[in-house]
C-alpha cells in the first residue's frame, strides 16, 4: 500500500480535529460556560429552547409521541447549569430563580433532578417569569456555599437577589405549584368549563373557590391561605357551571370553598368559620388520602402532619393491594382524626427505623402498629391484622384504651445465674416489686464503658454471694422498655 500524500494527511487531520471539535461541544452541559462572557449563558440557552420549540412546530401533528427518556432530556436542557462564571449574573438578572444544589453521588439528588427538569418545562408552558437553575455543588463548592447551599439536595427560590428556603413537595407537580404560589401566583382563575375540564386533568389534589366577586374580607382570607399553603393549588371562579365542573353541587351562596382529591373521598366541604388559619387547619386534616402509602419524597409532610393518632400498616405491596379498600373503609370511620399509614416492609430507610422500635426490625410479615405523638407513645396490635382488628385497635387509640408497648426480650432462666438478666416482662417483679436490695446494671450492646463496668458487678456479684438480702441484676435497654425504666445515655469521647 502507498503511503498517503501530503495533501491526503492533511485533509485527514483536519476531518479528525473536525470531528473532536464536534464532540467535545456535545459534552459541554447545557447552560456550561466556554468563554467569560456570562450573557452568552442566558443567551445560549433561550435559543436552545427557541430552537426546540421551532423544530416541534415543523414536527407537525404527524410526528410521533416522544418516548420518557426524550422528553427528560429535553426538560434538563431548559435549566441552566450553573458555574463559578456564570451563578452571580444569572441570580441577578431574573427577579426568580428557583435553584437546586445537588451532588453527583447523592442518591436523594438523583431523585430529584427528573422531577426538577419536569417542572421547569410546565413552568415555561406555564409562561413563569421563574428560571430554573442547578448546581453541581461537589464541582463548584465556592459557586454552590456562595448561594448557601450547605447539603444535598438543596432548593432555593432567589427572589431579586434574596435567599428564600424551600418548603414545597418534591414531585414536579408541587414543585411547579410552590414556585408559582411563591412568585406572586397564589390563586389559579378558571373562567370556562373548557378550561375547568382541563385542569381537572392535570391536577389530582386542589382547593375551589367559588366567589361572585373577587373582593370582600372573605375572598381575602381566601387568597392569604392560599399564599400561605406551601402544597396544594387554588382555584377561584365566579361562574356556578365552573364550580360545577370542578366540585359538583357546591353550594351556590355568597362564597363556598372545597377541598378535591383523586380517591373516594374525592368532595370535602369547608364549613369553618372563614378565616385563614382556619381554612388551613381544614387542609392539614383532610389533604391526605384515606390511607397514605410513605415515601422518601412525602414522608417529611407525613410525619409533619397535626393529626396526631397514626395507624401504620407495615406490609409487602401485595399484601398491601389486598387489603387496601377494607383498611380505606376503616379510614372512613375515623377521618380526620387518626391519620392511616401504609409503608412497605421491604423498604429499610422507611420502615426499619419504625420496627426496630417494637424489636421486629427483622418481621417479613405484616405489621400493624400506632403512635400517640401527643404523648409519644407507642402500641403494637399481637393478633392477626384482620380488617376487624384494625378497627378495634383504632378506635382503643382513639379512646385511649390501648396498652402502651413496651419491647421485651423472651423472659430467661435465672436459676443458676450469679447476676439474673432482667428484661422488659420481669421488670415489676423481679426489681420493683422485689424484697431483696438489687444491684441493677442497665447496659447495650453498642456502649463503649459498658464491658469495664460489666466485669465489675461481677466481682461484686461473687463478693456478696452469700448475702441473701442482696442481689445483683442487668438488663439491656436497647431491647427491653419499662415505664419507670428512663435512660440517658451519655455521649463519651
Amino acid at each position: 500500500m502507498n503511503p498517503p500524500k501530503p495533501t491526503s494527511r492533511f485533509i485527514f487531520l483536519t476531518l479528525t480535529l473536525l470531528l473532536f471539535l464536534i464532540l467535545f461541544i456535545s459534552l459541554i452541559p447545557s447552560g456550561a460556560t466556554t468563554v467569560d462572557n456570562d450573557e452568552d449563558d442566558l443567551e445560549g440557552i433561550e435559543e436552545l429552547i427557541a430552537l426546540d420549540e421551532e423544530v416541534e412546530g415543523e414536527e407537525g401533528p404527524q410526528h410521533t409521541k416522544p418516548s420518557e427518556a426524550e422528553v427528560l432530556s429535553k426538560a434538563q436542557r431548559i435549566v441552566i447549569e450553573l458555574n463559578i462564571d456564570n451563578t452571580h449574573t444569572v441570580i441577578d438578572q431574573n427577579e426568580f430563580v428557583l435553584v437546586l444544589g445537588y451532588a453527583p453521588w447523592c442518591v436523594r439528588s438523583a431523585e430529584l433532578m427528573p422531577q426538577f427538569a419536569e417542572a421547569a418545562t410546565a413552568l415555561r408552558d406555564l409562561k413563569s417569569g421563574v428560571v430554573m437553575a442547578k448546581i453541581d455543588a461537589e464541582r463548584h463548592p465556592k459557586a454552590a456555599a456562595n448561594l448557601g447551599i450547605k447539603g444535598f439536595p438543596t432548593l432555593l427560590l432567589f427572589a431579586n437577589g434574596s435567599s428564600h428556603a424551600y418548603s414545597g413537595g418534591f414531585t414536579s407537580k408541587e414543585i411547579v405549584i410552590w414556585a408559582r404560589k411563591k412568585t406572586g401566583e397564589p390563586v389559579v382563575r378558571i373562567i370556562s368549563v373548557t378550561d375547568a375540564d382541563e385542569f381537572l386533568k392535570q391536577h389530582s389534589i386542589f382547593v375551589v373557590g367559588l366567589f361572585h366577586k373577587f373582593e370582600g374580607s372573605e375572598y381575602e382570607e381566601f387568597v392569604k391561605a392560599a399564599t400561605s399553603d406551601n402544597e396544594i393549588q387554588f382555584v377561584e371562579t365566579s361562574s356556578i357551571d365552573v364550580a360545577n365542573v370542578l366540585f359538583p353541587n357546591i353550594k351556590p351562596s355568597k362564597f363556598s370553598v372545597g377541598l378535591v382529591k383523586s380517591e373516594p373521598e374525592r368532595y370535602t366541604a369547608f364549613e369553618g368559620t372563614f378565616k385563614a388559619e382556619n381554612l388551613l387547619q381544614f387542609l392539614n386534616h383532610n389533604k391526605f388520602p384515606l390511607v397514605t402509602t410513605v415515601t422518601d419524597l412525602n414522608s417529611v409532610r407525613v410525619y409533619s402532619s397535626p393529626i396526631k393518632l397514626q395507624v401504620y400498616v407495615f406490609a409487602g405491596v401485595d399484601d398491601f393491594k389486598n387489603l387496601l379498600e377494607p383498611l380505606q373503609n376503616v379510614a372512613r370511620k375515623f377521618k380526620s382524626e387518626i391519620m392511616f399509614l401504609h409503608v412497605d416492609i421491604r423498604e429499610e430507610n422507611l420502615a426499619k427505623p419504625f420496627l426496630t422500635l417494637f424489636g421486629l426490625e427483622e418481621s417479613e410479615d405484616t405489621v400493624v402498629a400506632a403512635f400517640d405523638n401527643k404523648v409519644s407513645s407507642k402500641y403494637l396490635l399481637e393478633s392477626d391484622p384482620t380488617p376487624t382488628k384494625i378497627q378495634e385497635f383504632s378506635m382503643g387509640l382513639l379512646q385511649g384504651t390501648l396498652m402502651p408497648f413496651y419491647k421485651s426480650q423472651p423472659i430467661p432462666d435465672n436459676k443458676e445465674a450469679s447476676i439474673q438478666t432482667i428484661v422488659g416482662k420481669t421488670f415489676d417483679d423481679l426489681i420493683l416489686s422485689s424484697p431483696k436490695n438489687i444491684l441493677l446494671e442497665v447496659h447495650t450492646p453498642w456502649c463503649i464503658n459498658c464491658e469495664t463496668t460489666s466485669k465489675q458487678v461481677e466481682k461484686l456479684a461473687r463478693h456478696f454471694k452469700g448475702l441473701d438480702s442482696m442481689k445483683c441484676a442487668r438488663i439491656d435497654a436497647s431491647a427491653n422498655e419499662h415505664p419507670k425504666l428512663q435512660v440517658s445515655f451519655l455521649q463519651t469521647s
